[in-house]
């Protein structure tokens, strides 16, 4: 056994000896391999710890046994910053307290692993609006305080607010040796005086960094701070007398290399109080560069580039309606003026147009002030880049040379000679980058996998980094160096400079055990490459090889995607952590068939909901919800199942004979002894269970919809709905009548969602293919589904389980019930039945993932409701999930994300659930109050005087 190996099993078991959480299982280790970078390093151990002292004896244990360290946040470094072999020390987890914001002062103290989407959500409701956290990465739903300042992050409005470098005032730290150190302006202190250890290790280091500095200020001067977004290699002009000896600064862009940054104060700037956006079309990007100069002489906030390309990509994922307000163009240019009016900063935007003109470049142009409108167009820029992971053909791309960065005025030459060096390598570039600040992301589409491949890769890099540097820029502009760039720094800057990032490294961390082989000695940046020896066709289930760990799953709002993560806030829970433990398997067994049977998938796969959210929300795909069913699908096959797998997986087989003794079965499921046995056999007996309505009530209430023979659409009333919400059906058909259409039903059948959600493909499919014999009656007539999980799974489901062209064409005619409606509303119709003022809503997951989460949304809008409440994230049921009796309390913390402050910001508003699982959650949380269909809340048997049903 290794001398490192040794030293690790010593210190799991010394650490766990003290209480510290860690973990060396396989699962775990197959986690924390990535991040969101081209590399896959595999720790020995991952540490969660919760506090400044826990860190510290993790690093004094480390120390003493030679073990390496790597800090890890969010995980979403994309230059291989946050993977390392020995102890991976994750601070997203336990650390992540927030300080009251000191609002005279401007600034805040927080732990490194808060999110920096949530600090600028606390202080902005701390303050009233009035102030905010600047810095605003694409990754800004997940990326954590301390790994903003370890890559020296910026985003969108980085040309007003530059980078966090500025933002940063003081750090709290742990040293490599476990000193508990403070740096900011004017050196650096032990935090407690009292402290022996770490006063004397503050002296070393105060007293090393002033001499570095004195002794090399030609040097620093000469070659660093040259440009806006210089990045790459380690800030030591802030330890220059000018710049006022700043110790916290020089730390940032650091890459976890020298000290473990634990705390930070960070300064927070006045909010703006509106903007207005200028969206310039151009030829090429080329083109849109040489206009760069003019426009930052205009001081704007923000001033973005992106190319077609990034355009095609939001088009083909997201539909035509979501770049419906670009320009006219190929290449184009966003650029946001803040202003305390709306009629300032329209001016501003006028004005700066008019200097445009004369130069001739800009073909068509859109100004917008409208805040929804704005967003739309933000959302091509922030998802767009995502999305471009992913060609149109299904091709991924890479980073690698996505983060390079020149001054803004010579930002057109240089990418007029980087596009040609791409064509020579045979690449496809997705580009799109702060232009503002001359920095460019692109992602390429290297070839990984074969060894001509990663050649070209190292070849085309190399060309790329002289390139830039021959225009007087930098390897990275934010993203930092990692194992991606830092073997490169030689061709960068001078063989001086490079023994002085040495010399600084080692007054840090003498023994080299802080994220070792970056910036300082590097790997070989083609080491470690993740693709290396996976076979390009290799795949995993639910499409989940395509991830690249961008960590989208990882976000705590915003999206549905992924609703166990934000319950428990471990790795293993995430869209991206189940499918790096797929992908794992594949590694190691060439596909994931029988991967059910793995412990490791067991655990990742345990909480999933099988919501879909991934399938949408997740830019390259990923779908874990059908990962999970193949994957319980082939394991149970031709074996004994769960017990919920016949009772809750066969339930609309169930139903029918359940229903003809509607009171006897609502009677056995109030049972104390009927609850205790479900409970036993994994059914839980805290879940309120719905009552069955009898054969009579829902043949009256089918009666009641009077349906027609000769119908311009036709309803499908599901099994579930039929069963416990068949009201839903007559109140359907009255409002699909209001709008001029005439109504007709589909015969009985069922989509087998249930089968699916159990991992019975083989049942769903036999249940999809009679429903599609049924259904494909030879016209076109839109069939609408009243639970909408129905409606997604005819869609989405029905082409891929049966295939063929009458799978096609069914799943072509489906609408979920709120899209009919939304298609009356745009016809013009004009709803009878008057609308609420408030509505809280819940939309179902699968509808989210298939239909999308805005229709309901826009529905209740055109139909007049003023206020909407949105639960934006999955309600915890999910099918099955929350009714099984091990899952039920995660069920219940799900709840607690979404739906229950959506409930209690609207005590007194209706509630909107289209999907009967959303519905049983709101009964669940509040029996009293109950929820609607959207078709009873809209019935116009609701007006006054309008006779009632029996």
């Amino acid at each position: 056994m290794s001398t490192v190996a040794t030293g690790t099993s010593q210190l799991i078991r010394e650490l766990r000896e003290r209480g510290i959480d860690v973990e060396d299982s396989s699962r775990r280790r197959w986690e924390y391999s990535y991040d969101a970078s081209n590399y896959r390093v595999r720790p020995a151990a991952v540490a969660f710890p919760g506090t400044v002292e826990e860190v510290r004896e993790i690093v004094r244990l480390c120390a003493r046994l030679g073990v390496p360290v790597t800090t890890r946040g969010g995980g979403t470094s994309m230059a291989g910053n946050a993977v390392g072999s020995g102890l991976v020390v994750d601070l997203s987890r336990r650390m992540t307290r927030t300080d009251e914001a000191d609002l005279g002062s401007r600034t805040v103290w927080a732990d490194a692993g808060v999110v920096l989407g949530e600090l600028r959500s606390r202080v902005e409701k701390q303050s009233g609006g009035s102030l905010t956290f600047a810095p605003d990465p694409s990754s800004v739903s997940r990326a954590t305080i301390g790994g903003a300042i370890g890559n020296d992050a910026c985003g969108n409005h980085s040309v007003a607010y530059g980078r966090m470098t500025h933002h940063l005032l003081e750090v709290e730290l742990v040293t490599a040796d476990g000193g508990h150190l403070r740096a900011g302006r004017d050196g650096i202190r032990a935090v407690d005086a009292g402290d022996q250890v770490s006063v004397a290790r503050a002296a070393e280091l105060d007293a090393a960094l002033s001499g570095l500095a004195q002794q090399h200020l030609a040097l620093i001067r000469t070659e660093l701070q040259r440009i806006p977004r210089q990045v790459s290699g380690y800030h030591l002009g802030e330890l220059l007398p000018e710049n006022g000896f700043d110790v916290a600064r020089v730390l940032a862009g650091s890459e976890g290399t020298c000290a473990i940054i634990v705390r930070a104060r960070v300064g927070l700037v006045p909010k703006p109080r509106t903007t207005a956006l200028l969206c310039l079309g151009y030829a090429d990007t080329v083109e849109s560069a040489r206009d760069v100069p003019s426009i930052l002489a205009a001081e704007p906030a923000a001033l973005e580039g992106l190319d077609l390309s990034i355009v095609d990509i939001m088009r083909h994922r997201r539909g035509a309606a979501s770049v419906d307000s670009l320009p006219r163009g190929s290449a184009y240019l966003m650029v946001e003026f803040s202003a305390d009016t709306i009629e300032q900063a329209t001016t501003d935007c006028t004005r700066l147009l008019d200097v445009l003109r004369g130069a001739g470049r800009v073909l068509d142009h859109a100004v917008v002030t409208d805040p929804g409108e704005r967003a739309k167009l933000w959302k091509v820029r922030e998802d767009g880049a995502g999305l471009s992971s992913l060609r149109i053909d299904g091709v991924q791309t890479w980073p690698g040379w996505e983060d390079s960065a020149v001054a803004p005025e010579r930002l057109a030459d240089y990418l007029s000679e980087l596009f040609p060096l791409v064509r020579k390598y045979g690449y496809t570039a997705f580009m799109y980058g702060h232009f503002g600040a001359g920095c460019v992301h692109m992602r390429l589409d290297y070839d990984l996998h074969t060894e001509r491949g990663r050649r070209d890769f190292a070849d085309f890099t190399r060309e790329a980094a002289a390139l830039v540097v021959a225009h007087g820029g930098s390897l990275s502009g934010e993203h930092g160096d990692g194992r991606a760039r830092s073997e490169l720094l030689e061709v960068m800057y001078s063989p001086e400079m490079i023994a002085l990032f040495r010399t600084f490294k080692r007054s840090w961390d003498p023994r080299g055990l802080l994220n070792l082989g970056i910036i300082v000695d590097p790997e070989p940046f083609t080491v470690s490459l993740a693709l290396e020896g996976v076979p390009a066709s290799g795949a995993a289930a639910g499409n989940s090889h395509a991830c690249i760990g961008v960590g989208r799953c990882r976000a705590t709002s915003g999206g549905f995607m992924c609703p166990s993560y934000r319950a428990t806030k471990d790795e293993k829970d995430s869209t991206r952590g189940r499918a790096r433990v797929l992908q794992e398997l594949t590694r190691a067994q060439g596909s994931t068939v029988n991967g059910w049977s793995s412990p490791e998938v067991r655990e990742a796969l345990d909480l999933c909901l099988s919501c879909k959210a991934c399938s949408s929300d997740c830019p390259t795909g990923v779908d874990i919800a059908e990962a999970k069913s193949e994957l319980v699908n082939e394991h149970y096959r031709g074996k004994l199942r769960p017990f919920t797998h016949y009772s809750i997986g066969w339930l609309p087989r169930w139903l029918p004979l359940v229903t003809r003794t509607a009171g006897l079965a609502n009677a056995a499921s109030s049972n104390p002894f009927v609850r205790r046995l479900g409970e036993r056999l994994g059914v839980s007996a805290r879940r309120r269970l719905p009552a069955f309505v009898s054969v009579r009530s829902r043949r009256l209430r089918i009666e009641e919809a009077r349906f027609s023979d000769a119908a311009d659409v036709l309803v499908f009333a599901d099994s579930f709905t039929r069963a416990f919400r068949p009201e839903v059906i007559p109140a359907a058909t009255r409002v699909l009548r209001d709008t001029g259409e005439t109504v007709g039903c589909t015969p009985d059948a069922c989509c087998g969602l249930t089968w699916i959600s159990t991992g019975q493909r083989d049942g769903a499919r036999r249940r999809l293919r009679r429903l599609v014999d049924r259904f494909d009656d030879g016209t076109d007539r839109p069939i609408v589904v009243l639970e909408p999980s129905c409606a997604a799974t005819i869609r989405d489901e029905a082409p891929k389980l049966v295939g063929g062209p009458a799978a096609q064409r069914v799943a072509a005619r489906v609408r979920s019930f709120a899209a009919a409606v939304d298609e009356a509303l745009t016809r013009g119709w004009k709803p009878s039945a008057p609308s609420p003022e408030r509505v809280v809503l819940q939309t179902h997951c699968h509808e989210h993932a298939v239909f999308g989460s805005d229709v309901q949304r826009r529905v209740l809008r055109n139909w007049g409701v003023s206020e909407v409440a949105v639960s934006s994230s999955c309600c915890g049921v999910a099918g099955n999930f929350g009714f099984e009796a091990e899952h039920f309390d995660v069920s219940m913390k799900v709840a607690e994300q979404s739906i229950r402050p959506a409930l209690d910001s609207a005590a007194d508003a209706p509630v909107l659930t289209d999907g009967f699982s959303c519905a049983m959650q709101v009964n669940q949380i509040d029996p009293l109050r109950g929820s609607s269909h959207l078709a009873s809340l809209m019935d116009p048997a609701r007006l006054p005087g309008s006779p009632r049903p029996d």
